[in-house]
């Protein structure tokens, strides 16, 4: 729950930093007028229906945006833990974890961390047919797929061998 909230409470100064640049540069460009009386139609009563707005996107965004789904990644760790980091550094992570058959990576590219406001980590649980991998539904999504091609294909290339 702590780690819900504090996830929350990210993406509501987030969505309140993008706001306040996007108006700092209209209001440089002479677009808008710079005094929130003005810049809005309802004034200061419009800034505070806009902060309620994000925050409760920012309550509903860390249910639907973070997940955990099962990844087929058959053999033994020994035989794929290589292939896998291999593979994870190629997308630009890096291992910051191991701990007994489970790893956590996170980007290697601060500015890329810095962008998903540092909610870049990606955990992987091993399970009976691969991995549990959890972290932003984007991401995991995208690993989750060329690990299984990466996987089912040196799987095809095996029986084929036979």
């Amino acid at each position: 729950m702590a780690k819900y909230l504090v996830r929350a409470l990210k993406y509501f100064i987030w969505f309140a930093l993008i706001l306040c640049l996007t108006m700092a540069v209209m209001a440089a460009l002479g677009l808008v007028d710079p005094q929130p009386e003005l810049m809005f139609r309802d004034g200061i009563k419009s800034v505070w229906q806009i902060a309620a707005l994000f925050a409760a996107i920012a309550l509903v965004y860390p249910m639907t945006g973070f997940r955990t789904q099962d990844a087929i990644v058959p053999g033994e760790y020994s035989q794929i833990r290589g292939k896998v980091i291999n593979f994870m550094e190629s997308r630009g992570y890096i291992l910051e974890t191991e701990e007994g058959e489970n790893m956590t990576f996170r980007l290697r590219s601060k500015f890329g961390a810095f962008m998903k406001m540092f909610e870049d980590r990606i955990t992987m649980t091993r399970s009976m047919d691969g991995f549990k991998v959890e972290g932003l539904r984007k991401e995991i999504v995208r690993i989750i797929s060329g690990l299984e091609y990466m996987f089912g294909n040196e799987t095809v290339d095996n029986y084929s061998k036979s």
